[in-house]
């Protein structure tokens, strides 16, 4: 069985560095936004059992429930501590496996994560690096094998974790996984990827739209 996370954290605190670019309720309605975009690419991997919506935050999980992904609305505090605390409860099975993909991989396409999955190995971890050095997407079997690790150059991290565990590594590169939207600069970059997910690409042409000439 494989289980997908997406773990997002209450609106009012997300997304800080957009802001004073956007102001507090257009970063909320971005992080919805990517939110969406990120179900809808995970609900078309074949391979997945679950997807389900890690939140303390009961905006976030009635967004959630209006889709066909899972909502674990509880409070761990710290991102990994959430993360594996929902992998402990959806995948806790023995050859059980998990998909962690951030709320922000907006871009991110079915058949590429489809993809970071087949690459692992039977015991193991696959990892989709960001542009700055983080982790867009870490897929583990079984999901203890390591735990999660995200933050600051987490793709460092998650991979010394799997070398210090003896255990097989991929990173795999994946173009709709490079973008995680932290930044003012990540916003633009997005709106000229060709696998911007439509809802996000929707919003920002409201929020920031071309200049006329």
């Amino acid at each position: 069985m494989i289980a997908a996370i997406v773990p997002v954290k209450a609106l009012a605190s997300s997304k800080s560095r957009l802001i004073p670019a956007l102001d507090r309720e257009s970063v909320e309605r971005l992080s919805v936004a990517m939110l969406g975009d990120v179900i809808e690419a995970l609900l078309g991997v074949s391979m997945l059992d679950r997807v389900a919506v890690v939140t303390p935050d009961p905006a976030v999980a009635a967004v959630v429930r209006e889709t066909s992904a899972e909502v674990l609305l509880r409070d761990v505090p710290g991102l990994n501590a959430s993360i594996d605390d929902a992998s402990a409860t959806l995948a806790p099975g023995p050859d059980d496996a998990t998909l962690v993909v951030l709320g922000d991989v907006a871009g991110a396409r079915s058949d590429e994560l489809a993809k970071l999955i087949s690459a692992c190995a039977p015991r193991g971890v696959a990892l989709a690096p960001s542009s700055d050095g983080g982790t867009s997407a870490l897929f583990r079997r079984p999901a203890d094998v390591i735990p999660a690790g995200f933050g600051p150059d987490s793709a460092a991290v998650h991979r010394k974790l799997a070398v210090d565990a003896g255990i097989a590594f991929c990173e795999v590169q994946l173009p709709s996984l490079a973008i995680d939207i932290d930044e003012h600069e990540d916003l633009v970059r997005f709106a000229s990827c060709e696998s911007a997910g439509a809802r996000t690409l929707e919003l920002l042409a409201e929020l920031m739209p071309e200049p006329k000439s």
